[in-house]
C-alpha cells in the first residue's frame, strides 16, 4: 500500500505484532473467567425477560441466586438446562419460579451433557435466528432505500425522555443526520442491572433499555422511509452491563454501539478484569449482529495533552483492533476513535490534526473510523466554536473518516437544541459537498510538517507498544499509560462479579456467533 504520508508500513506491521501479543495475553486471561453480566446475557439469550414483583430484572434474579450460593462458576446454562429437563419448563417459566422461590436451581438434579445440549439447542437456534432476522432487516433497508455517504453525519439526542428523544431524532434525520446517538443517562454505566421498560426521566441523557431501543428503532425506520435514507441508531454497551446491552441492541436492531472496556476502566473506574471479560462477549455479539462498535480513545485527549499524548491514541487503537479481531469482529465494523482536540491557538495545529487523521485512515484502511469533534477547548464562544467545528469537518472529509460526530456551537453551554443541531448539520453538509474530493487531490510534501508529525506519532506509538508488550496491558493501566489515569487491577467497580469457570461451564454462543452460524 502506498502512503500519502510516506508511512513505513513495515513499522505498522511491527506495531500490529506487538499489539497482537498484548491482546493475546489479555485473551488468555479472559477465557478463564465469566462474570455476572455475561451470565445475565446468556439468560437474555435464553429468552428470559421482565422483572419480579420488586422490579428486579429476572436475569439478575436468576444469576444472583446462583452467585449467592457459590454456584456461578458452572454457568447459568448448566443450571437452566438441568431445570428444563427436570421440570419440563422453558427458561422464562423457570426464571419466574426462581423469583417466587418455587425452584432452587442449585438443588436441581444434574443431567448429562448430551441431554443438556439437546434441550438447549432449539432455544439457542431461536435466539440466533432472531438476531439474523434483525440484521437482514437492516440489510434490506440498505439495499432498497440506501443511506447517506461517508463520513456518516452523527448527532446526539439527550432529553432524558425517550418520547421527546424521538421527536428530536426524527427532526435531525430530516435535517440530514445519518446516525442518531441516544446519549445514556449519567451514571447508568455503573448500574449492575439494566432498567426495564420505557423511561421518561434521566439526567444528561436517557436510560438504555430494551423498550427504549425498540421505540427509537421504530421511529427511525419511519423517518428513514420518509426521507429515503436508512438512519442508523447508536447507544452504549459499555459499563457494568456491557454484553447485556449488546444483546438487547442485537434483538432490537441497533446499528452502532459505544463498546470499549478501556474507556470504562479509565473514565468510570470499572475494574479492568471485569470489563475486559465483559467486552469480549459483547464484541462477539456485535460482530454477529453487524453492529459497528465505537471505541473511546478520543477521550484520552481530554485529560492528557493532545500534542504530547497523540501516540497513546494510536497505540490504543491498534490494541483495540487486535482485541476486536479475537472476538471475530470484522474491520469494517470497527469505529476506532480519535479526535480533533488540540489547542486552537497552537501554531500549525490544523496541520498536526490533519496528519494524525490521515495517519489513522492509512493505518486502518477498512475501519469505519469514528472522528470526535473539539470539546476540551470549547469556551462558550459560539462563533469561535462554529469555526473550530468547521476545521474539524474539513479534516474529516479530507481524510475519508467513517463517522463524523458533529460538534455543536453551544458545546460547553447546554445540551443541544434542535436549532444547534441544524446549524451543525448545515456546517458539515456544506463542507462535505464543497470539499468532497480534496483528499484525492492533495499530496503532502516530503519532509514537511504533516509527514514529519505522522512519522513521529507512529514511532512513539511503537515505543509505547514495545514497553506494554513487556509489561502487559494490566500493568500499563496501573501505571497510567493512557489518559494520565492510573487504575488498580483489583480496584474499581464490579470485581466481585468475576468468577473462574468450572468444569461444566459452557457458552456455545461464542463459537456459533464467531463462525456466523
Amino acid at each position: 500500500m502506498s502512503s500519502k504520508l510516506g508511512l513505513d508500513f513495515g513499522k505498522v506491521a511491527h506495531a500490529r505484532e506487538l499489539a497482537g501479543s498484548i491482546a493475546r495475553n489479555v485473551q488468555d486471561f479472559v477465557e478463564k473467567y465469566t462474570t455476572v453480566a455475561v451470565e445475565r446475557t446468556l439468560c437474555r439469550l435464553m429468552g428470559i425477560d421482565g422483572v419480579d414483583s420488586a422490579g428486579v430484572p429476572l436475569p439478575n434474579v436468576v444469576v444472583d441466586s446462583l452467585k449467592s450460593k457459590g454456584l456461578l462458576q458452572e454457568g447459568v446454562l448448566f443450571y437452566l438446562a438441568n431445570a428444563m429437563i427436570s421440570y419440563g419448563l422453558d427458561p422464562q417459566q423457570i426464571a419466574e419460579k426462581v423469583a417466587s422461590s418455587e425452584i432452587d436451581l442449585g438443588s436441581t438434579k444434574p443431567a448429562s451433557k448430551e441431554e443438556r445440549d439437546k434441550v438447549l439447542r432449539p432455544v439457542i437456534e431461536s435466539s440466533l435466528d432472531r438476531i439474523k432476522a434483525r440484521r437482514a432487516r437492516r440489510e434490506e433497508y440498505l439495499r432498497t432505500i440506501g443511506e447517506g455517504p461517508k463520513p456518516y453525519i452523527y448527532v446526539i439526542v439527550a432529553t432524558g425522555n425517550i418520547y421527546e428523544d424521538v421527536v428530536q431524532a426524527q427532526a435531525a434525520a430530516r435535517q440530514g443526520a445519518d446516525i442518531i446517538a441516544v446519549i445514556r443517562t449519567t451514571g447508568q454505566s455503573l448500574l449492575d442491572y439494566v432498567p426495564y421498560g420505557a423511561t421518561t426521566e434521566g439526567f444528561g441523557g436517557t436510560y438504555a433499555t430494551q423498550e427504549n431501543f425498540r421505540i427509537m428503532r421504530k421511529a427511525l425506520d419511519e423517518v428513514g422511509e420518509e426521507v429515503g435514507r436508512y438512519i442508523r441508531l447508536c447507544n452504549y454497551c459499555s459499563g457494568l452491563c456491557m454484553p447485556e446491552i449488546a444483546i438487547m441492541g442485537a434483538f432490537e436492531g441497533l446499528d452502532v454501539m459505544l463498546n470499549d472496556a478501556l474507556y470504562g476502566i479509565l473514565f468510570r473506574d470499572i475494574n479492568m478484569q471485569r470489563t475486559l471479560i465483559d467486552q469480549y462477549f459483547s464484541r462477539v455479539i456485535n460482530g454477529y449482529a453487524g453492529v459497528i462498535i465505537n471505541t473511546g480513545e478520543d477521550n484520552y485527549l481530554t485529560t492528557a495533552d493532545a500534542v504530547e499524548a497523540a501516540h497513546t491514541v494510536l497505540a490504543s487503537d491498534i490494541i483495540n483492533e487486535q482485541l476486536a479481531l479475537l472476538a471475530g469482529l470484522p474491520e469494517e465494523q470497527m469505529g476506532l476513535g480519535h479526535a480533533f482536540e488540540m489547542d486552537p491557538m497552537l501554531e500549525n495545529g490544523f496541520l498536526y490534526e490533519l496528519a494524525q487523521a490521515e495517519m489513522t485512515r492509512e493505518i486502518f484502511p477498512k475501519a469505519t473510523l469514528k472522528y470526535m469533534p473539539p470539546t476540551k477547548f470549547m469556551t462558550g464562544n459560539i462563533f469561535r466554536g462554529h469555526i473550530q467545528d468547521a476545521l474539524f469537518n474539513m479534516v474529516g472529509i479530507w481524510t475519508h473518516q467513517g463517522i463524523q460526530l458533529l460538534g455543536m456551537p453551544t458545546e460547553a453551554i447546554h445540551t443541544p437544541f434542535m436549532s444547534d443541531r441544524y446549524l451543525s448539520i448545515e456546517n458539515a453538509k456544506y463542507i462535505f459537498t464543497n470539499m468532497k474530493n480534496i483528499g484525492d487531490e492533495m499530496e503532502f510534501r516530503e519532509g514537511g510538517i504533516v509527514r514529519t508529525r505522522a512519522a513521529k506519532v507512529l514511532d512513539d506509538a511503537i515505543e509505547l507498544l514495545e514497553k506494554m508488550d513487556r509489561e502487559g496491558l494490566f500493568t500499563a493501566l496501573e501505571k497510567g499509560i493512557f489518559a494520565d489515569v492510573k487504575r488498580s487491577k483489583t480496584g474499581g467497580k464490579g470485581l466481585e462479579g468475576v468468577c473462574m469457570k468450572g468444569s461444566h461451564y459452557s457458552n456455545p454462543f461464542i463459537e456459533l456467533m464467531k463462525n456466523r452460524k
